[in-house]
């Protein structure tokens, strides 16, 4: 059975997906890009701003799912330029403190030009 999750205190899905799906105890979360859920417009600043509202938009998406940062297991994390992936490390630290597995690529461009984009993975805890 599948589960589709929406909220509004995440960027609304733009195209034909949802903003994450549990399938079988795991969550998937689609990539989350830094637009400001309350305005529509994107965090403007360097990669530390961006970084931030990309966490706080996948923190929305966790906890409209019953979820948290603790839960997930796996992140594939996108940026612009390499030159920024220490600063980038020092936001993603704050909070995905469990440490789950990850990926970290550049890519050659991010939707609406932005620096960063993080998609993950959890595991639906049942208590």
């Amino acid at each position: 059975m599948m589960k589709v999750y929406t909220t509004e205190k995440a960027p609304a899905a733009i195209g034909p997906y949802s903003q994450a799906i549990e399938a079988n105890g795991f969550l998937f979360a689609s990539g989350q890009i830094p637009i400001v859920p309350a305005t529509g417009a994107l965090a403007a600043g360097d990669i530390t701003v961006q970084a931030e509202q990309v966490m706080k938009n996948v923190g929305a998406i966790l906890q409209a799912a019953g979820a948290d940062y603790t839960d997930v297991v796996k992140t594939t994390c996108f940026l612009a330029d390499m030159e920024d992936f220490a600063a980038f490390n020092e936001v993603y630290a704050k909070y995905f403190t469990g440490k789950p597995a990850r990926s970290c690529v550049a890519v050659k461009e991010l939707p609406k030009k932005v620096l960063c984009e993080v998609e993950i993975i959890a595991v639906k805890r049942t208590n």
